[in-house]
């Protein structure tokens, strides 16, 4: 988890090619440009990211803020991100 969401500094278009350690199982090239792509890639990242580096270096916090209503999780990772980001949780009460 990170401090704050301003650390998520990830990119904000082009193709994202996850690490083995994210994804292991079928492409794991995202294409932000494809809104699928986006959606798969933060759920993906969200439910298996360990180290606080891959989620600063694959998340972008307005790209994140722009999916969280429409992000599938399970709901202790919601809880847990909106618990630590208010502003999350308030986009989806919205």
């Amino acid at each position: 988890m990170v401090d704050d969401l301003a650390e998520l500094a990830g990119p904000d278009n082009g193709v994202v090619d996850l690490p083995l350690r994210l994804d292991w199982s079928g492409p794991r090239h995202y294409d932000l440009a494809d809104d699928q792509d986006q959606r798969l890639l933060y759920e993906t990242v969200l439910n298996q990211a360990l180290d606080p580096a891959d989620l600063r270096a694959t998340l972008n916090a307005e790209l994140l803020r722009g999916l969280w209503t429409r992000l599938w999780l399970p709901a202790r990772v919601r809880q847990l991100w909106e618990s630590r980001f208010p502003a999350l949780a308030m986009a989806r009460a919205a």
